[in-house]
């Protein structure tokens, strides 16, 4: 195992994210089967981490993604300008009628016993349609990047998408680059391209690629078939099984050189408990246990995934790196939308103890 060698800030981007872009229609603690409106946000597992390092971290970075020429996509473009993030598009054409689209995430909030509800409508989606060769890597590459990102989701889009991702990685890596994964794993998105077993052959030929990887028990066991402990863990916040599934997969990943997840524990829609804990070159590190009141859960994982990614590259000790994210990642959590509202100053004061005293 060796630690992860990140280039030094220089060139046009510190981070750049691939995946696919979406927007969540949010009718708030209102069923959607009841809802006379609905707030539109702008997200995207992918991009929600790039938006995040940028607007609160003041990161440089940018999203290669699909986009359509219609009113949705105007919308989706106009959001990521606001978020700091600068964009690397393949323009689809739509037909007024059947797409290409961008997709619709439908979301409720859920309120005390009551849980949030998720469901998507992804048909003809236009980042399913990307492939290899939609993209200059080696052009974007040379200008300077540092770390690229993507995910479970957009792998799973369609048969063309994972190997998009496996061909950025390989250039990414022949640049120096260091790439990230976050499984995600989503048992519905991969039914109908193959299911488990495709996911778990595709998933790991990109893993061959990662240097970081981000994913819980579950996406380790489902989304890369790692065996589980014997014994269930009576507590969420046991760390023992963690780290004894990490063993198995850093033996099979040798290419990994540290993994992350969050730990959470749904006592209802808005009281959660929170942590998060990673493997490290060997060394192991977990977070205080955190009691969140929840206002919109959507985007805390890739809150929590920005905060780590910030805090290895601003050359934090692994351990601050970590907080940073768990601290991030429960701020996300109390603002509406998928992306942040944060500032610097309260992810820090969150990450060595802070409080939700009145500041004056």
């Amino acid at each position: 195992m060796s630690k992860l060698k990140i280039r030094n800030r220089e060139g046009s981007l510190d981070f750049l994210s691939l995946g696919a872009m979406i927007h969540r229609l949010d009718p708030g603690v209102v069923p959607f089967r009841k809802a006379r409106s609905a707030q539109i946000h702008i997200s995207g597992g992918e991009y929600n981490v790039a938006a995040n390092l940028a607007d609160c971290f003041g990161l440089k970075t940018g999203i290669a993604t699909a986009m359509v020429n219609y009113g949705i996509g105007e919308l989706v473009q106009n959001r990521i300008r606001e978020m700091g993030v600068k964009p690397f598009f393949k323009y689809f054409e739509h037909d007024g009628v059947r797409g290409p689209n961008i997709a619709t995430v439908y979301s409720d909030r859920g309120y005390g016993v009551r849980p949030p509800v998720v469901f998507y409508n992804r048909s003809n989606e236009a980042a399913a349609l990307l492939k290899p060769g939609d993209f200059d890597w080696d052009r974007i590459f040379t200008q300077g990047v540092r770390w690229l990102h993507s995910g479970g989701i957009f792998a799973a889009l369609s048969e063309t998408t994972s190997r998009l991702i496996v061909e950025a990685m390989k250039a990414a890596h022949k640049h120096g680059v260091i790439n990230s994964f976050d499984l995600n794993y989503r048992a519905k998105l991969w039914a109908p391209i193959g299911g488990l077993k495709k996911a778990q052959q595709v998933l790991a030929e990109i893993v061959e690629n990662v240097d970081v990887l981000l994913g819980n028990e579950e996406d380790l066991q489902m989304g890369l078939g790692i065996p589980g402990p014997e014994v269930a863990s009576a507590s969420k916040f046991d760390t023992g099984p963690f780290f004894e599934m990490i063993e198995k997969v850093t033996q099979r990943f040798p290419n990994v050189k540290l993994v992350a997840t969050t730990l959470r524990e749904v006592k209802s829609s808005n009281r959660h408990h929170w942590g998060a804990v990673m493997w490290y070159d060997g060394q192991k590190f977990s977070t205080p246990k955190a009691e969140l009141d929840v206002l919109d859960r959507i985007g805390g994982g890739d809150g929590f995934a920005a905060g780590l990614i910030y805090g290895l590259l601003s050359g934090r000790e692994p351990e601050e790196a970590l907080r940073l994210g768990w601290a991030h990642g429960a701020l996300l959590t109390t603002f509406p939308g998928d992306t942040t509202m944060a500032k610097l100053a309260e992810v820090e004061a969150f990450a060595k103890g802070g409080s939700a005293r009145v500041q004056r």
